[in-house]
């Protein structure tokens, strides 16, 4: 059903992360939000959808816990911990705090940056270990036995299940953010799993529910919004990648686009998310390619590779000097430019000098990029653009 489905997604990580505060067990906590959804599944179409769903299914998870603590014999204290802790009708500050501490829990940095997206997604986000393991391209037995070894991790280290305070928040914060990041990119590529994508852009929402006065929290939500605008304008009927500059911006998601500048309005320019954001709002907001205010574009990123000295933000920043400036400012700043990988360097080196007239030189650089591209659909993209550059040199006079 889809709104057993729906409901889970709203209550899964609230029921966790409430049973693990009360019992201290993860799988324990984890079992029983799936059997209240699976008994969900069983009853509903029978019986049914109660008037209150989410209320339903925590307290089935709240008695599938007492009855296999009960079960347990050693386990008294924890058992009236939680007859107490779910005898309450109403959620609690505390309670609601819970998804925070599961949240912080499951991106401490402790952990492998790996094992934290599996376990976010696993634990807080409820998604099935098998979609987990197709999108990390491994084997399911794998991604059990990585998720297992995360919360055995959490549990030896005796790692605490709290949100830290005062300057330590800030820090943490950054680490879960850079979860949060990673785990839209993984949805977001062009080989990507699109559904992570919008589990992403859930979590951040939460995120931002329970951490208002958090900049950059609202910042990268405003981010992931601009971005997932562009998500069925980014491919052709054939599947193949379209460009930005060469997408049907009919097709883009408006109304979120809208929702991300009315964050933004809102929402100082604290760190590197913000101005992230920030670029991404210039490209939405230009009503066709030609329209794009590359000037402000290249400023931000001015302002980004400050801040945060990437390799991915020098390449970036090229390109919009190029754009902005003219593609020898770009080409400038790409030679400045550290440890940025060959086939992105390549394939950025290559559109500049396009756009530059060397079109013998581009359309070899855009090979060159292609042989090293990481996935098949990036390969031909970056091979239809040597072509396309190779017939315009084709086509000049001088080469009739």
């Amino acid at each position: 059903m889809d709104l057993v489905a729906q409901v889970g997604q709203e209550s899964y990580a609230r029921i966790v992360a409430t049973l693990i505060r009360a019992t201290g067990d993860w799988t324990l906590a984890e079992d029983c939000a799936q059997d209240a959804l699976a008994e969900a599944l069983e009853r509903w179409p029978r019986e049914g959808v109660p008037r209150n769903p989410g209320g339903w299914l925590t307290t089935v998870a709240r008695n599938r816990a007492i009855d296999v603590l009960r079960r347990s014999a050693v386990e008294t204290r924890k058992l009236k911990e939680v007859a107490m802790l779910w005898g309450e009708q109403r959620e609690q500050p505390e309670i609601q705090d819970d998804r925070l501490r599961l949240i912080f829990t499951c991106c401490h940095p402790a952990l492998a940056l790996d094992a934290r997206v599996a376990l976010t997604l696993r634990i807080v986000a409820g998604v099935p270990t098998p979609d987990i393991a197709r999108a990390f391209v491994v084997s399911e037995s794998t991604m059990t036995r990585r998720i297992t070894r995360a919360k055995s991790k959490i549990a030896d280290a005796r790692i605490p299940y709290r949100v830290p305070e005062g300057g330590a928040l800030v820090g943490r914060l950054t680490g879960v953010l850079g979860v949060l990041y990673l785990l839209f990119t993984r949805g977001y590529d062009a080989d990507g799993e699109p559904a992570f994508a919008a589990e992403a852009i859930r979590l951040a929402r939460l995120l931002g529910e329970l951490m208002p006065d958090e900049p950059e929290v609202a910042s990268l939500l405003a981010l992931f919004l601009l971005q997932h605008s562009r998500r069925h304008a980014r491919r052709d009927a054939a599947g193949e990648l379209v460009m930005l500059e060469r997408q049907d911006r009919s097709r883009w998601d408006h109304a979120a686009i809208a929702e991300a500048l009315k964050i933004l309005a809102r929402t100082p320019v604290t760190g590197p998310y913000a101005l992230q954001a920030r670029i991404a709002a210039c490209h939405a907001s230009a009503e066709t390619a030609a329209g794009t205010d590359w000037r402000s574009i290249a400023q931000w990123y001015d302002e980004l590779a400050r801040v945060q000295p990437t390799s991915v933000v020098a390449l970036n920043r090229a390109v919009a000097h190029g754009y902005a400036y003219g593609p020898q400012a770009g080409l400038d700043l790409l030679a400045e430019a550290d440890g940025v990988p060959d086939g992105y360097a390549r394939a950025v080196e290559a559109d500049l000098s396009a756009r530059a007239g060397d079109q013998d030189r581009a359309a070899e650089l855009f090979r060159e990029a292609a042989r090293q591209a990481p996935s098949e659909v990036e390969r031909r993209a970056l091979l239809t653009r040597a072509d396309e550059v190779g017939a315009a040199t084709r086509d000049r006079p001088d080469r009739r």
